[in-house]
């Protein structure tokens, strides 16, 4: 039988990778096709001129990857683990994490910020509850919610989703997330006034578009992927668990989709992703009151475990500003 256009996807890009053709066989079979028919479609892609002429004018491409899995090998020999810390100023956090391209979490970042209080679920439902709101409903059943989110977007009152939240169980099919901008709608402006400056960490003034919202029952899921920017993610209420893949091993992230990877990085499918055996997967839970520092490309996966609350920064105060990932996906 013919190989579907994916699977025909799938082989030349592992072949451009330089994966072992037998472990490509290998994949296939366990895919369902028969080994001589698997051998057989390994040496067609093979032979293939795209992939022809890709090996041989990869050069290139494949120092940058080797340079990188230089760069790999020795974050793997610095056993480093992500840092939690309390008491870090704005000058140590600039030099020692920053700079450095080195996630954080910062234990006390939030304290005494009056969000804590008053951005709990039952204060909002109070506060705000009558303002509509936009959120993504539906997820469960598009598996491309987070690259084509548009069919997602619903309206309902914030007091109704909030609700839907307490008592709905844990689900990923309900989800207020940066693209619903709640925080630039005019109703809810006085949320703002519960934020506290952090000089040398964000500009005091903020700048459109720079801060997210992201409101969520237990189950919500954000697949693999990388910011364009350095992130601070300040978890107010809740607690989620994230993934994290540095930036330098990109080419084992299988990202044919902009910013966005296939692969499940609590559970990868290795027989379809073989280079995603190497990278280096930090795993962290980020609770109420802290910051995590996402540096500028790392990648990540976030899953909620309670009904969540956070919020996200992307305008730091830095030296020339936040460093930016120019993407060409």
């Amino acid at each position: 039988m013919a190989l579907s256009p994916s699977w025909d996807a799938w082989l030349s890009e592992n072949l451009l990778r330089g994966v072992p053709e037998e472990a490509l066989a290998r994949a296939l079979v366990a895919g369902g096709v028969a080994p001589e028919e698997a051998r057989s479609e390994v040496a067609r892609a093979r032979r293939h001129p795209a992939v022809e002429a890709g090996g041989s004018r990869g050069t290139l491409g494949a120092e940058v990857v080797s340079l990188l899995d230089v760069r790999a090998a020795l974050h793997a020999q610095s056993r480093r683990t992500v840092e939690r810390r309390r008491g870090v100023s704005a000058e140590e956090f600039q030099a020692r994490y920053y700079r450095a391209h080195r996630p954080v979490v910062l234990e006390d970042f939030l304290e005494g910020w009056p969000l804590m209080e008053r951005w709990r679920p039952e204060a909002l439902a109070r506060d705000y509850g009558d303002v509509e709101v936009e959120v993504m409903a539906g997820r469960e059943a598009r598996a491309d919610h987070d690259m084509s989110p548009d069919a997602c977007r619903t309206v309902m009152k914030l007091s109704d989703f909030l609700h839907r939240l307490e008592h709905g169980g844990p689900t990923n099919d309900l989800y207020l997330t940066a693209r619903n901008f709640a925080l630039e709608r005019p109703e809810l402006r006085g949320l703002l006034e519960d934020l506290r400056p952090a000089p040398g960490f964000v500009y005091p003034k903020r700048q459109h578009g720079s801060l997210k919202l992201w409101v969520g029952p237990a189950g919500t899921h954000t697949a693999l992927h990388h910011d364009v920017d350095s992130v601070l993610f300040c978890q107010v209420h809740g607690r989620k668990r994230f993934w994290l893949v540095p930036s330098f091993e990109t080419p084992r992230l299988y990202n044919r989709e902009h910013v966005w990877s296939p692969v499940d990085a609590a559970a990868p499918d290795l027989e379809r992703f073989p280079d995603f055996a190497r990278a280096h997967v930090h795993e962290v839970v980020v609770g109420p009151g802290e910051m995590l520092f996402i540096p500028v490309g790392w990648w990540h996966q976030v899953l909620a475990l309670d009904v969540s609350v956070s919020l996200t920064f992307q305008s730091l105060e830095v030296p020339g500003g936040n460093a930016r990932w120019h993407t060409f996906g």
